[in-house]
């Protein structure tokens, strides 16, 4: 039975009359690598903040490692590495002075993990620069190595390849499912580089407005982007019944606002269309689809938008 790393159960987090988290709900086992998808202000940050306990839930419980007592918790956080945006360093002091001081402010022993850090994310021939000198990507690789410092069993960054150009976009990458690969080690990443996360992720969690959408690996995701027809008619019931009774197919599922996606007879769009109509379903569209991470997120929030107008 794999090992539980992190479980929100139903974590809210107000801001004043603001519900930046609501009832948030979700699992992360060892070895995975999470992508927490959802776009800004739809809690994404709120959440790492909470688990990594920079800001603290209104109510729910929160098991880290099985930790869940504050007490626990506290001890089970010295067992991950956090970055969440850009950490605040000295401007006038260089990469490997900035390490320095937070290791001995954090008690961590041997001054070795300092180089090691800087080694992991090529920052070793930053020598005598400044801080204030940086650009924003030497900036987050410098966020990166302070998470990694302490040797983490458990990774969590916020939108961390922020900044970063697509050779570091690729170091970034390759560091991180080395580091998955080679040390076990578990993240929980977010970002808006949807592309990216598609590289990395074994698992996926999609958030919105506050709320957890939904949880899925990347196997499952992989298989519900197929290529497919998707069809828009004025009525799905009637439609899904005429691709099982005349077509024989079930290979297909029903969305909202009365769209089918059809992965069967991709190469025979023409009969689909015929043959809904000579049943006397409205066809208004019928398009040609290979759907990808960004679609399959818009598809969740426009069901989700829909399933409240409803109630």
């Amino acid at each position: 039975m794999s090992e539980l790393i992190l479980r929100p159960r139903e974590l809210p987090r107000r801001y004043g009359r603001t519900l930046a988290l609501d009832r948030a709900s979700l699992s992360v086992e060892k070895g995975q690598i999470l992508g927490l998808v959802g776009r800004n202000g739809a809690g994404k940050t709120t959440l790492i903040r909470l688990i990594s306990g920079q800001s603290r839930p209104t109510s729910g419980e929160l098991a880290l490692f099985g930790a869940s007592s504050p007490s626990a918790l506290d001890r089970a956080r010295s067992r991950t590495g956090v970055m969440v945006e850009t950490p605040a360093f000295y401007p006038y002091l260089t990469a490997e002075q900035n390490l320095e001081y937070y290791r001995i402010q954090r008690g961590i022993p041997g001054r070795s993990c300092v180089d090691e850090a800087l080694e992991l994310v090529r920052l070793t021939g930053a020598g005598k620069k400044k801080f204030k000198t940086f650009s924003l990507g030497m900036k987050q690789r410098l966020g990166l190595a302070l998470a990694l410092m302490n040797q983490p069993e458990f990774l969590l960054l916020d939108e961390p390849i922020n900044g970063l150009d697509p050779e570091g976009i690729v170091e970034f990458r390759e560091l991180l499912l080395r580091l998955n690969r080679e040390r076990q080690t578990t993240i929980l990443i977010s970002s808006h580089i949807l592309s990216e996360l598609s590289a990395l992720a074994t698992h996926y969690a999609f958030i919105d407005r506050g709320r957890m959408l939904e949880t899925i690996s990347a196997a499952d995701l992989r298989e519900r982007c197929r290529d497919c027809l998707e069809l828009r008619v004025d009525d799905a019931a009637r439609a899904a019944q005429v691709l099982e009774e005349q077509l024989g197919t079930r290979d297909f599922e029903v969305l909202p606002q009365e769209r089918l996606r059809l992965y069967a007879f991709l190469d025979q769009p023409q009969t689909v269309n015929r043959v809904l109509m000579e049943q006397g379903v409205g066809l208004i569209s019928a398009q040609q689809k290979d759907s990808n991470l960004e679609d399959y997120f818009l598809s969740l929030i426009d069901g989700h938008s829909a399933g409240k107008e409803g109630v």
